[in-house]
């Protein structure tokens, strides 16, 4: 084999595994999204069910605290209209945080929460979150966005304080997640 032809031969390989890297980074976000979704992990973007016969705890009350982050990529402000509530397990919290972009092109986000203590996902049942979607906000547009929750009465005694932290990454995209 001459070497012109071997090295057409390993060029070949070459480009062919590429393509298959490609190929594989490609599928791997939608097989992730699909595999999560069967197994019931990462439920982030859809509301809780929470059981028709849940009662109130009148004798206890839970601290939730409430924190705001953004990445660094994203031209916003966002902070919670309220820092922190004192609630009965059981008892639905409504909460608003506010959201404003700073920028002048209009630029599309989307919210993860996190729980701390992180045994507190559980037991926050969100039933309304501006986190279930996308956000795009219009050159300088400030929108107040609720949380509508509740903390399942099966909290563990021992937790009296939950911070639910948002974080808003920038997403690249047309427009808001349908859904």
């Amino acid at each position: 084999m001459s070497t012109a032809s071997a090295n057409r031969a390993l060029m070949l390989k070459l480009i062919a595994v590429a393509v298959g890297m490609f190929g594989f980074g490609f599928a791997l976000a939608p097989f992730y999204s699909k595999l999560c979704e069967a197994v019931g992990l990462n439920r982030i973007l859809a509301a809780d069910s929470v059981p028709s016969n849940t009662q109130i705890d009148q004798t206890r009350l839970v601290t939730l605290q409430f924190d705001t982050n953004l990445r660094s990529d994203l031209p916003w402000t966002f902070h919670p209209l309220t820092q922190s509530v004192r609630v009965h397990p059981g008892q639905l919290v409504h909460v608003l945080f506010e959201v404003k972009n700073a920028s002048d092109q209009p630029v599309l986000g989307q919210a993860i929460p996190s729980y701390g203590p992180q045994l507190a996902a559980v037991y926050v049942k969100k039933l309304d979150c501006f986190c279930f979607a996308r956000q795009e906000l219009k050159p300088h547009e400030t929108r107040q966005m609720p949380v509508v929750f509740l903390i399942d009465p099966g909290l563990p005694a021992d937790v009296s304080t939950v911070t639910l932290s948002y974080t808003f990454f920038r997403v690249e995209g047309a427009g808001p997640a349908s859904g």
